[in-house]
């Protein structure tokens, strides 16, 4: 069993260590649980508090969380807020919208380094300097995204990438979306 003191990282660590204790855990978390909420839930607070245990700009990270696959049949396609730490953040996010939405609907990886400077960025925080949003894709659809905003520029870089894209990569294969 995976307690609370799954989500503490020791100061000092690499940003690779500490992506490879966020993955260990996260599998261990998701062993036996198929449910997204519960899986997306501990993978916010994992990687929250794992990019917080990292020095500048990781540890700058101002929010951490997941839109999913809109369900309501009366929408166009759309995300919908998930599980998430920070401040309160915007509900829904048409696909091809903003950085969330290009990367559901491009399923690609969205590394920014400046919102400001990315085409139709939506602004839910006006701290957030940068932001990576990983799509997690089942069966060749976007389910879901991992979005972490940053409040430095140059926030997150190949390696967040890297180890995000596993991140997405086991909560596809974990979850029943």
């Amino acid at each position: 069993m995976v307690h609370a003191e799954a989500s503490t990282f020791a100061n000092g660590q690499t940003k690779a260590q500490v992506y490879e204790q966020v993955l260990e855990q996260a599998e261990a978390l998701f062993e036996d649980q198929r449910n997204w909420v519960c899986n997306l839930s501990n993978a916010s607070s994992l990687i929250y508090h794992a990019l917080k245990s990292l020095p500048p700009p990781s540890s700058s990270v101002n929010w951490c969380g997941f839109y999913v696959l809109d369900p309501d049949p009366k929408k166009p396609s759309g995300l919908i807020l998930g599980p998430f730490q920070g401040h309160v953040a915007c509900q829904t996010i048409p696909f091809a919208r903003g950085v969330c939405g290009t990367a559901a609907s491009t399923q690609k990886t969205q590394l920014v380094l400046d919102v400001d400077a990315f085409p139709g960025h939506i602004a839910c925080d006006s701290n957030s300097k940068s932001e990576i949003v990983v799509p997690i894709v089942k069966d060749g659809v976007c389910v879901a995204i991992i979005d972490i905003d940053c409040a430095e520029l140059g926030g997150f870089d190949g390696e967040d990438a890297v180890a995000l894209e596993r991140m997405a990569g086991l909560l596809a294969r974990s979850c029943n979306f």
